[in-house]
């Protein structure tokens, strides 16, 4: 039977949802208005990168099997779907609308998977041995996921890179690193196998280009390990949130191998707190993968864009693995000094705005 599936987020969430598509399932974006009014009128396209060839493939979304629409926070009932995706920023679930679609998304106990960079809080809760509300200081309302139950979420690590073209209209998306989403099992077994059907299908996915029919990257992988997902910390701390100066931002290429020891070091600092909360060695991915990656990551992360924008808010899964750290009896210089600056910075963001 096909699925219905809500989105909450339509700028990374199309990539997800161009890959629902294909398996004939509907899909509705939870975005502004101008977005849902251009994606209800022309859909969205994504365009992918494919190996050995020159020029990306276009997905069109009106071309695929299933239905997209999309719509404002009060056009759908969460309870009426049968997954739930976010794929909003962490900030922007305190906004007005998005804060009481969350709640509802968290009464309805519907399945939720999440693909923010930032770990939502009750899905932090699902790993043993962490006090939650030492780790509220992270979240800008940690208050938000209260509702939630930790079983009925889990978390898709968002390791496909993806930006829109800024001379595109809002309904492009542009894969400009096409790894795979990992997600961690839920607990209830029948939501578990729904993720593992929609594995199946996007693996099954065979795209018409001129050359012939072609295997699209960027899949669905489900792993019964809730540290999987996890692997996106160690990225962040040496990667992302290094892409922050003093005085502005640097491309996460720099970011990684203007200094390669220290950003190993921080790899492997975030790499061996993870094994410290139950993560095996095999969840997790070799700072050589990583770094070789990052030799294509040619624009700042967003993290560091957020901020050279003025914005008083930005995720900080820097302060979140710094907090879990503690609790853990670690730290490490290069992540506690990036702290401080993304503080000082977004302080000075919010006496600007305040002004």
């Amino acid at each position: 039977m096909p699925l219905k599936i809500m989105i909450m987020g339509a700028s990374y969430g199309s990539l997800l949802a161009s890959k629902i598509l294909f398996g004939g399932h509907s899909v509705h974006l939870i975005c502004l208005p101008a977005e849902a009014d251009l994606i209800n009128a022309e859909g969205f396209r994504v365009r992918m990168p494919i190996r050995g060839r020159k020029d990306p493939v276009e997905i069109d979304s009106r071309k695929l099997p299933g239905k997209v629409t999309a719509g404002g926070t009060t056009s759908a009932n969460p309870a009426d779907y049968d997954l739930i995706g976010l794929a909003m920023q962490e900030p922007q679930y305190r906004s007005p609308g998005v804060r009481e679609l969350l709640d509802a998304v968290a009464k309805s106990r519907v399945p939720c998977m999440s693909i923010m960079n930032m770990p939502p809080l009750p899905y932090v809760k699902r790993i043993p041995g962490l006090d939650g509300r030492l780790l509220e200081p992270a979240y800008t309302d940690p208050r938000v996921w209260d509702s939630f139950d930790p079983e009925t979420l889990t978390l898709c690590s968002p390791d496909p890179q993806a930006i829109r073209p800024p001379d595109e209209q809002v309904n492009v998306l542009q894969v400009t690193l096409p790894t795979n989403f990992k997600v961690a099992r839920l607990k209830d077994e029948k939501a578990t196998a729904m993720l593992r059907t929609l594995e199946k299908e996007i693996d099954a996915v065979r795209f018409d280009a001129p050359e012939g029919r072609v295997e699209l990257p960027v899949k669905l992988r489900v792993y019964d390990s809730i540290f999987v997902p996890l692997a996106k910390w160690a990225m962040l701390l040496a990667g992302n949130y290094r892409c922050i100066t003093a005085d502005g931002m640097r491309t996460a290429q720099e970011a990684v191998h203007s200094d390669i020891a220290t950003s190993r070091s921080v790899y492997d600092f975030v790499i061996d707190l993870c094994l410290k909360l139950g993560a095996s060695r095999s969840d997790l991915v070799p700072f050589e993968k990583y770094a070789e990656a990052a030799q294509s990551l040619v624009r700042p992360a967003s993290a560091a864009r957020a901020l050279n924008n003025g914005l008083p808010n930005i995720e900080r899964a820097d302060k979140l693995v710094q907090l879990i750290a503690r609790q853990k009896g670690m730290s490490h210089p290069v992540i506690d000094a990036g702290v401080a600056l993304v503080d000082a910075r977004l302080e000075a963001n919010r006496k600007k705005a305040a002004a």
